[in-house]
């Protein structure tokens, strides 16, 4: 196996950067940016702590961040498994990264920057829905924000209904963590999930 070790030597296999990958960046919200991330209601939030790297999956009903201003988006912590890794990774390393998916449009959004976890009532409070409201908000403040090239949605073709995968063809739930664990009640988990689910998803 070959093994590229050098910065040097990735530069020259892949040649030069184009204008547009490099002005796309700014350090701060543009209204069609903005734009295009209040319409994402699904992101994958990527932090970093001593036990390592971590990628979560981020989702809300509308858009999954608030817009503070231009150089400040809001995540609300809704409920999730409690293992609070990516929380757990903020309060230590403050470094995250956000990838934005829009439904349909093969145009990613990007965010690089600092956050903090805020448990201030009156912003948690602001996220209120069916009477609940999360129990932090991830503030995040924005180092650098661009879009990303559309060819690996368009290659995945991820939005594709014609290539959507039947979800009875696959694992369930319960199948995985009973690969984890082998006494673990499978059927159990499987069919008391949808209605834990519905009642904890706030």
């Amino acid at each position: 196996m070959t093994i590229i070790r050098t910065v040097e030597e990735l530069n020259a296999l892949y040649g030069g950067t184009s204008e547009a990958s490099l002005v796309k960046v700014t350090n701060r919200l543009t209204s069609d940016y903005a734009s295009m991330i209040e319409a994402s209601p699904f992101a994958a939030l990527a932090t970093v702590g001593p036990e390592g790297l971590d990628c979560s999956p981020r989702g809300d009903d509308a858009c999954v961040v608030r817009i503070a201003d231009e150089k400040t988006v809001l995540m609300p912590d809704w409920r999730g498994n409690n293992r609070v890794d990516s929380l757990a990774n903020i309060v230590r390393d403050p470094r995250v990264a956000l990838m934005f998916l829009v439904p349909g449009s093969n145009t990613a959004m990007r965010i690089n920057g600092t956050a903090v976890v805020s448990v201030d009532p009156e912003l948690t409070g602001s996220f209120e829905v069916d009477g609940k409201h999360p129990r932090s908000v991830i503030v995040v403040t924005i180092g650098e924000v661009y879009f990303q090239c559309a060819r690996a949605l368009i290659r995945s073709q991820l939005w594709n209904p014609e290539r959507f995968i039947d979800p009875n063809s696959l694992p369930t739930p319960g199948t995985l963590l009973k690969a984890a664990k082998a006494d673990f009640d499978k059927e159990t988990y499987d069919r008391e999930w949808p209605e834990r689910a519905a009642k904890t998803m706030w």
